[in-house]
């Protein structure tokens, strides 16, 4: 029997940029990310993942689904995207923010960003996050895969911190998630050198948690979830409890975002320009497709 139900309790405002799924015998919410126009972090795309796990965590992953109450135990991050898991910030609107002086703006926009990693991250109810990276996850991108409890990536997968190609860092998560994982040397050389690493190596960091075959992601995901299912409680009191040892605080990301936004608004007219450069780049990525032609298929 097919266990796996399309999930549109929020309705369609809130869900216009994402697709979602749930998987009743196992316990599992998908959120597939559908930005547009390009495959970055829009305000579309971030309002509806915000809310949506927000919702989840303010009912301890508890929702109604044909009259009955569901309970999710596992929410997964992906893309309906082939080839691309985020390519991070709007850049055309970081650009437009930046040469009106907008600070205001662009403040807002970065703390929408790091409300959905902290959410992400600290999920206050019995719910393991888990990102499924399938293809590029850069900037923004890798830092919401990081945010994840458990980060599965296909190998062919690649991850990187490009900002400094327009002379920034990566503000919302990037510098706080890897030192938790790496140490301080490593995330501070992972964000200078602006490189751009292949899921086995971040898995031979330590970074990536599992590594899957390409193709198979979903595959090993669902198996990671049946292996470790009985176990969950402990998992994420564990999880409590390294975090705990190594505390984060939201406070801590919005003071990095406020350095992110200062130095941001001091980029001249030749970082701007790299900018546009890559939002071309982004846009040729990807040309959308229907739902029902996505890669991501009921399992």
């Amino acid at each position: 029997m097919n266990s796996v139900v399309q999930f549109n309790q929020f309705g369609k405002a809130n869900i216009e940029q994402m697709r979602t799924r749930f998987d009743e015998e196992r316990g599992v919410m998908w959120f597939f990310m559908r930005p547009e126009p390009r495959p970055c972090f829009t305000y579309g795309c971030m309002k509806s993942l915000y809310f949506n796990q927000s919702y989840l965590e303010s009912n301890q992953g508890k929702f109604y689904l044909d009259n009955i109450s569901r309970q999710v135990n596992y929410l997964v991050l992906a893309s309906d995207v082939p080839g691309i898991y985020n390519l991070g910030g709007d850049l055309s609107v970081f650009a437009d923010f930046i040469r009106g002086q907008k600070r205001d703006e662009l403040l807002v926009y970065a703390r929408l960003c790091v409300d959905n990693v902290w959410t992400f991250y600290n999920m206050d109810a019995p719910i393991t996050t888990i990102s499924l990276v399938q293809g590029q996850a850069m900037g923004g991108g890798f830092e919401a895969a990081l945010s994840a409890h458990v980060l599965i990536a296909e190998r062919s997968a690649q991850m990187g911190l490009p900002e400094v190609l327009f002379n920034l860092f990566p503000g919302m998560g990037a510098l706080s998630f890897l030192s938790r994982k790496v140490g301080i040397h490593v995330a501070e050389a992972m964000v200078r050198s602006g490189k751009i690493y292949s899921a086995v190596e971040l898995h031979h960091m330590g970074v990536v948690d599992v590594l899957a075959e390409d193709g198979e992601g979903e595959k090993v995901l669902l198996e990671w979830v049946n292996k470790n299912s009985r176990s969950s409680n402990s998992f994420q009191a564990i999880r409590r409890a390294k975090q705990r040892v190594h505390p984060l605080t939201l406070q801590e990301l919005y003071d990095i975002t406020e350095i992110w936004v200062d130095a941001a608004l001091r980029l001249d007219e030749r970082n701007l320009k790299v900018m546009e450069r890559l939002v071309r780049a982004q846009n040729s990525k990807v040309v959308m497709q229907p739902v029902d032609t996505v890669r991501h298929q009921s399992a």
